[in-house]
């Protein structure tokens, strides 16, 4: 059974939960623009709802508005700084912004708490990113 999630125009009547799952499916048919205007409204109804509020993260992601995806993402890690997705992410968001200094000490800290192979090659990645650029390691910025 295939979810279709409301038109724009029913968005915000749509319950918080029903938002999460039709943004879900947006996000994996690479529709973030649409699973946006989804959760906007249903954050606007629970501002606290971590949920919700990553799901809006990974659609800024995915749709390259990474300076909120930023503000999202860092606001998710205040949070919760043990949510290692968030944190990952947080990483993956800087690193697309060529803030590699910025973004290993996430990418490190995901990794670790993880121990997720993937994590691990973004660790090695941003580091390797981050010595082509001059600065040597990230220890010697600190």
């Amino acid at each position: 059974m295939t979810f279709y999630p409301p038109t724009r125009d029913h968005a915000r009547d749509t319950h918080p939960a029903d938002a999460y799952h039709g943004a879900w499916a947006l996000l994996e048919e690479r529709e973030p623009r649409r699973a946006i205007a989804l959760l906007d409204p249903a954050i606007d109804a629970e501002p606290d709802s971590a949920s919700l509020r990553t799901l809006r993260a990974w659609a800024y992601f995915q749709s390259a508005q990474l300076q909120r995806a930023e503000a999202e993402l860092t606001g998710l890690v205040e949070q919760c700084p043990t949510d290692v997705w968030a944190r990952f992410a947080l990483g993956r968001v800087l690193e697309r912004q060529a803030r590699y200094a910025d973004a290993l000490p996430h990418m490190r800290l995901a990794a670790v708490m993880s121990a997720d192979a993937e994590h691990e090659a973004g660790v090695l990645r941003v580091e390797r990113r981050l010595a082509e650029s001059g600065a040597g390691s990230y220890d010697d910025l600190v």
